[in-house]
């Protein structure tokens, strides 16, 4: 034992914060503009997969019928005006009188909205238009999630896997072209989970320098406010603004944030490890995880406010209450508790609904758009949009979520924890709306947690190809593998693009793409 220890000694490096500070926050291996270049090729390739032929189809497409005329209500009035019955008809035909009068009930709050509205204004009334925002969003994930992998994973070539596996999936390129909500929450869940990466990255960098200078006693460094959480909070804010299950994601990710402040703070040494999370980080989290979405979630009413057509814009001072500001508040206030009304008692029934306990399999995807034009060279065609995600991916998604969980139960991994969460949040809260109220619900609810699950497939991947030091023949046996499913899920996807992107088929073709029963 004495020998081992001599040679520790005489091996240790000459300065121990610097060591410290590698092991809570390993340097990521290669260069800097390849760490860029990497991700932006892929998010390049993305790009041009969501806008090639974005106006197709030349029409509105499932719900669109809704957030369409939504976001144009709120371009000219600043909130949702009631829809003419003959909307879809008339933008059809490249008109845009499709507004009626008086504000329109909605029940989902407005940002998304607003984003598409942007895209109205940028480019008309038009399928390209409409379908705009939700195409930036889609795109800008594919780079975000490339950028977190390899943060996560201190590899560009693990986070440009990542990225392709995204920018590779049905389910995000199907709701990348439909101008509806979903991919803006999943847009701003994963803004929010780069910047608590980011920020678990620089507040241990600053914990490890402060145990290596000894002067912040035993409960570790008081880090103060800390930005990159002020821009998570914001983040959630805006998902929540988008679709209120972002709200779920507030409660995970602020949890998760305590989990890593209490890790980061023992792992320096510091023993009232504790103590230091709970008065200072913890202290600061009302702010970051409450005050901001709060802030952030009221002022994406702001054009609601500024407006005198919103619904329900009036209603307290129709009962009296003319306390200035109060008064819209408690207006929202109302409004806000019919709209969750409705969405709780939602419970009719649809020839595409799902359990969520069925997503992962793909068991019933959603038919967004289905017709049978002419023109394929067959006498029957198909064309269809089909919200599927794809199936080497998804189905890969099921062992790469039980390798993760078993890896966390064992090594307490905080990248498999944290993705775990991640698809957590996103998915079991329609568990308890499905057996509890029996709620309508649909597969393209799960696009919100698509980035973790691609995620935590990757992190699987790197397992396979092997660490650093393992044996040239290991890390090629694991590369030829890895490289393996990634052609496979290339060629998955092309495979079902003539159905997530309305080609127009044969209808045997189309029909020999629909592999199980609920898939029709």
């Amino acid at each position: 034992m004495m020998a081992n220890e001599a040679t520790a000694l005489t091996s240790a490096p000459a300065d121990p914060g610097s060591a410290l500070r590698d092991r809570l926050v390993p340097p990521i291996a290669g260069s800097a503009v390849v760490g860029w270049l990497g991700p932006l090729l892929i998010a390049a390739l993305g790009t041009f997969l969501r806008f090639n032929r974005l106006s197709v189809p030349p029409s509105i497409v499932f719900d669109e019928t809704y957030y369409v005329g939504d976001a144009y209500g709120i371009l000219r009035h600043g909130a949702e005006i009631n829809h003419v019955s003959n909307a879809d008809a008339l933008l059809a035909h490249g008109r845009t009188n499709i507004l009626g009068s008086g504000g329109e009930f909605v029940v989902h709050p407005p940002l998304g909205k607003v984003a598409m509205a942007a895209g109205e204004w940028l480019f008309g009334l038009t399928p390209f238009g409409w379908r705009f925002a939700v195409a930036v969003a889609g795109s800008l994930s594919i780079l975000m999630t490339a950028r977190i992998a390899r943060r996560m994973t201190r590899s560009t070539l693990l986070g440009c896997v990542a990225g392709l596996l995204l920018a590779l999936d049905g389910l995000e390129f199907v709701m990348s072209r439909t101008a509806v909500l979903d991919i803006f929450v999943m847009f701003w869940v994963l803004a929010a989970f780069g910047c608590l990466v980011i920020d678990r990255d620089r507040s241990r960098g600053r914990i490890a320098a402060a145990a290596a200078d000894r002067t912040a006693g035993d409960a570790g460094p008081r880090l103060g406010i800390r930005w990159w959480r002020v821009l998570a909070g914001l983040c959630l804010g805006c998902a929540c603004a988008s679709k209120w299950n972002g709200i779920y994601y507030v409660a995970a990710f602020g949890c998760l944030a305590i989990a890593w402040d209490l890790g980061a703070r023992r792992a320096a040494g510091f023993t009232s490890y504790i103590r230091g999370t709970l008065a200072r980080d913890v202290s600061w989290l009302p702010i970051s995880f409450g005050l901001v979405p709060f802030a952030a979630y009221l002022a994406s009413y702001s054009g609601w406010f500024a407006s005198s057509a919103g619904y329900d814009r009036n209603w307290a001072a129709q009962h009296g209450d003319h306390t200035p500001v109060l008064s819209a508040l408690d207006s929202l206030y109302q409004y806000s508790r019919a709209m969750w009304h409705f969405s709780v008692t939602l419970a009719a029934g649809h020839p595409y609904k799902s359990q969520p306990w069925t997503w992962l399999l793909l068991s019933r995807p959603v038919s967004f758009y289905y017709a049978t034009p002419k023109g394929c060279g067959s006498a029957s065609c198909s064309q269809e949009v089909l919200a599927i995600g794809t199936p080497l991916i998804w189905w890969a998604g099921i062992p790469a979520l039980l390798v993760c969980l078993a890896w966390w139960l064992t090594r307490r991994d905080w990248r498999a924890g944290a993705v775990l969460l991640g698809v957590a949040a996103g998915w079991l809260p329609w568990f308890w709306f499905a057996w509890h109220d029996n709620r309508t619900e649909f597969y393209f609810y799960a696009v919100a947690f698509d980035p973790f699950l691609v995620i935590a497939i990757t992190l699987c991947l790197g397992l396979i190809i092997g660490p650093a030091r393992a044996s040239q023949a290991r890390r090629t046996t694991g590369a030829v593998l890895a490289g393996a499913y990634l052609l496979a899920v290339l060629a998955d996807f092309y495979y079902m693009y003539p159905v997530l992107a309305a080609k127009v088929l044969p209808y045997s073709s189309w029909l020999a793409r629909m592999w199980y029963h609920g898939w029709i």
